[in-house]
């Protein structure tokens, strides 16, 4: 959770504006971090007692705020017929290259544009935008994930068309994103076959707060040493409802099932 990790608080977060920015791009500029101390005084474990109790408040405070935010982002969406996914994933898992592939694919079909999180450079929003769909770089800074408010302030930025589809492409981490709502219709975990097949059980909470598991990379299956039916297995344990599928967004190799699965959920009306 955000509160142990580095990135607790609303300052923590920085601002979405217009400082630094390119091309008419907004920036994402992070605000110092206070520290928190732990057992200074006398009381000793007394004073760490308290200051975790003081941890879980912070904590709370933080989701519900985010949980505000993110109900807002969700009526804009819904009354303006957006389908917004939220995607998430260990770093190096090929989003950005899912995404490139599935714009690809579905650009003719509806309107498309992208939000893209990472904690520095707008090198991912540079590809997105090569292919002529619009996107937003969001950079964290310090902060390991996006949260509601950022991505409502990106989403206004983007004017985006009614009936079209969003498509957040979140910071690289398998911990924090899994607490913070944005607003999306879905989270669509998405796991290399260069990853373990047990992260679904290492990172459970990912897991259970996902609509679907994209396992990605299988053209690489003959070279890593990677059990599917395992993987699938193990993420079942955690969210029986999870749907699975299996695809290489290098090769297009079962883009066809992940391009059915966003028409059949709206994202292609």
């Amino acid at each position: 959770m955000c509160t142990t990790c580095g990135c607790s608080g609303g300052d923590a977060h920085g601002v979405v504006g217009r400082e630094g920015a390119r091309d008419g791009e907004s920036r994402y500029v992070p605000r110092a971090i206070g520290k928190l101390a732990f057992g200074l005084t006398r009381a000793g474990n007394h004073a760490a007692d308290a200051s975790q109790q003081r941890l879980v408040r912070v904590e709370r405070d933080i989701l519900s705020k985010n949980d505000a935010y993110a109900a807002q982002n969700r009526r804009y969406f819904s009354d303006r017929g957006i389908f917004a996914l939220n995607l998430v994933s260990s770093p190096g898992s090929g989003k950005t290259t899912l995404l490139v592939k599935t714009i690809e694919l579905m650009r003719d079909k509806v309107a498309i544009a992208v939000i893209e999180g990472d904690q520095q450079t707008s090198i991912d929003a540079e590809r997105i935008r090569a292919t002529g769909v619009p996107a937003l770089q969001i950079n964290t800074g310090k902060g390991c994930h996006l949260d509601a408010e950022r991505v409502g302030l990106a989403a206004e930025q983007l004017e985006l068309a009614d009936d079209g589809l969003l498509l957040i492409e979140n910071v690289g981490n398998l911990v924090c994103p899994a607490a913070f709502d944005l607003g999306e219709a879905h989270k669509v975990v998405v796991l290399s076959v260069t990853e373990g097949e047990d992260k679904p059980l290492k990172y459970p909470d990912m897991f259970h707060a996902a609509s679907v598991m994209l396992v990605n990379k299988i053209d690489l299956l003959p070279y890593v040493d990677f059990d599917v039916e395992r993987c699938i297995e193990y993420a079942r344990r955690v969210n029986p409802g999870i749907e699975v599928l299996r695809l290489s967004a290098r090769t297009g190799e079962g883009m066809d099932g992940w391009i059915g699965w966003l028409s059949r959920r709206g994202g292609g009306h």
